[in-house]
């Protein structure tokens, strides 16, 4: 998630040019909020963390 503190880059991985457009527009989307980040965090603790954390 781009609008994460740490994150210096994506991988946008396009297929085609219509997907890089769009790939390219989504950097301007409004920020998220700590709603949105909050609630992918819980869900990464409750069911992925456990098992792919310590790969990191």
């Amino acid at each position: 998630m781009w609008q994460q503190p740490g994150v210096s880059t994506v991988i946008p991985g396009a297929r085609n040019a219509e997907q890089a457009r769009a790939n390219a527009e989504a950097g301007s989307a409004d920020v998220l909020g700590p709603l949105f980040a909050s609630g992918v965090r819980e869900i990464y603790d409750a069911y992925l963390r456990e098992k792919i954390h310590d790969r990191w």
